[in-house]
């Protein structure tokens, strides 16, 4: 076959791939003013207040505890996010990533709930401190894994192996993965979350480029203009009566005054650890809560990588990542001593907005963590916040996951897509991400397990859970195939992208790594990067 002519000076070329985001108003070292800079920090706030309500508003009950557990167990969870975002921008990755709670940790929380060993509790309050204290030891146990794997720097060593081409799907499924999170809970309370959505497209997306004056103003702020907007709508329907004769169920996700959040909550509480009691251990859960923990860690990798473009900055050092991953695994042993019944991994609703306000600044974060350990405290005032209908977020989180997926997708830039190898590794790690859950999950749905049914429970959540995660699935299938198929084409090295990460892999072999991943008051000479 003939070889194609060489295109003509004025013909049109493919977009250059770009090591950097363009377009990014303030990038990960450059802050806002301050002014601005505490209010994009509050909206940091007030977005991940979402999953900081919705994993306490689900667990808690089934552990036994009522209003006033829930509203403490929140006000516990938002007091330890703040610490450990505080911890991971300033000694972990660097970048301006929210440390919240993970819908990672429901699965093997819910089976301590189920563990035989409580069923004989009678009283719901001793079921529920029972409970909690199974939980806390099992994240004490699960925590070692992150830290014994980041520290050492052994992660360090499986990501550098990491090329565009396998970091497609696993940050791609990072987002889109938690699409059962967006519309499908927007449906749970239509006429409240659909406006939310309609709206943030609206502000964040169109007003900026149709507007003369001002148009900055409502990309930026898009989430407090359009929560505002909503929250009084849905606040217009509860005191109108609107929802007087609908089921309990209706009640709960569109009304404003069925979270039973501000009644439950103290004025002022601060949080400490071991206020649940002292932890209990069980070695079939802590197994379980270990793998847990390793899933975890997928996730936050490619968060992480998310995380590095929306700031502006380069692709993150493995040596870097494998630090953040150390951090994080502190942060889920404060979990486990200050009793949150989660455990800790990086806020993918946050990176997402990262990308609508176009704003990557540390500072930000840094500020929102700060409030978060200031309403956790005040708890009246946190609970005010916290009881915002969910399908409000949820309508915010169908903007926010799709940004994250696409970010993955974004990574394409640098491999060869007219490669059958590219096409079929691509293909079937995204096929295999999404199939291989949705098995597991319909089993379960309709066996009331998962398809790994021995008499042994932490067994079957050590198979089960990891092959219901999506990103996790994906990310082994694209990280084997990419790294054993073909190696000895030449080719093979420039299809999948590898050269143009080739620099970042260590972290002195680029300047700008210094710039952006360097730690603070000259640290570097104490714990250096390599």
């Amino acid at each position: 076959m003939a070889a194609a002519p060489p295109p003509k000076a004025d013909e049109l070329q493919p977009h250059p791939p770009k090591e950097q985001l363009p377009g990014v108003s303030f990038c990960i070292t450059s802050p806002p003013p301050w002014p601005e800079a505490m209010i994009l920090g509050f909206q940091h706030f007030i977005v991940m207040l979402g999953t900081t309500v919705i994993i306490p508003s689900a667990l808690v009950p089934q552990m036994g505890g009522g209003n006033e557990e829930k509203a403490r167990v929140i006000q516990t969870l938002l007091f330890v996010a703040g610490i450990n975002t505080l911890l991971q921008t300033f000694f972990g990755t660097r970048l301006p990533v929210v440390m919240g709670g993970s819908y990672t940790f429901v699965a093997p929380t819910i089976s301590i709930i189920l563990a035989g060993r409580y069923n004989d509790v009678a009283d719901p309050r001793e079921k529920f401190l029972r409970t909690m204290r199974g939980t806390q030891g099992a994240l004490i146990i699960a925590s070692t894994i992150q830290i014994i794997l980041g520290f050492s720097g052994l992660w360090r060593n499986v990501v550098k192996l990491l090329s565009p081409l396998s970091a497609v799907p696993l940050v791609s499924l990072v987002g889109f993965g938690l699409y059962e999170l967006g519309f499908p809970a927007v449906g749970k309370c239509v006429e409240v979350g659909l406006p939310e959505l309609i709206l943030m497209v609206v502000f964040a997306e169109y007003l900026p480029h149709v507007l003369n004056s001002g148009k900055g103003v409502f990309g930026r702020f898009s989430v407090l203009f359009t929560v505002s907007i909503v929250w009084l709508y849905a606040y217009i329907l509860t005191i109108s009566g609107a929802y007087k004769n609908v089921r309990p169920k209706t009640q709960v996700h569109c009304r404003v005054d069925r979270s039973g959040l501000i009644g439950g909550a103290a004025w002022i509480s601060v949080p400490y650890p071991f206020q649940w009691g002292g932890p209990t251990f069980d070695a079939g859960e802590a197994f379980a809560m270990m793998m847990t923990s390793f899933i975890a860690i997928v996730e936050s990798t490619g968060a992480f990588i998310a995380a590095s473009r929306y700031a502006s900055a380069t692709m993150i050092p493995p040596t870097i990542i494998s630090r953040g991953i150390g951090w994080q695994g502190i942060g889920i042993l404060l979990d486990s001593f200050f009793g949150t019944a989660n455990g800790t991994s990086v806020s993918v609703e946050n990176i997402g907005l990262l990308a609508v306000t176009h704003v990557g600044s540390r500072r930000v974060v840094q500020i929102s963590a700060g409030f978060m350990i200031f309403f956790a405290v005040l708890g009246k005032f946190g609970a005010l916040f916290a009881s915002i209908p969910l399908p409000i977020f949820a309508g915010m989180y169908c903007i926010f996951f799709a940004y994250v997926g696409a970010c993955g997708i974004s990574f394409l830039q640098f491999c060869n897509l007219n490669s059958f190898r590219t096409k079929f590794i691509l293909g079937f790690a995204f096929f295999m991400g999404i199939s291989v859950p949705q098995y597991f999950n319909e089993y379960t749905s309709v066996s009331g397990h998962g398809p790994v049914h021995t008499g042994a429970r932490w067994f079957n959540d050590m198979i089960n859970v990891p092959f219901s995660n999506k990103p996790f699935v994906a990310a082994l299938v694209a990280y084997f195939l990419d790294n054993t198929m073909h190696l000895h084409q030449s080719a093979v090295r420039k299809d999948r992208g590898f050269h143009w990460w080739d620099k970042f892999r260590s972290f002195k072999k680029d300047a700008r790594s210094q710039e952006f991943y360097s730690l603070p008051f000259n640290l570097n000479k104490f714990f250096p990067s390599v």
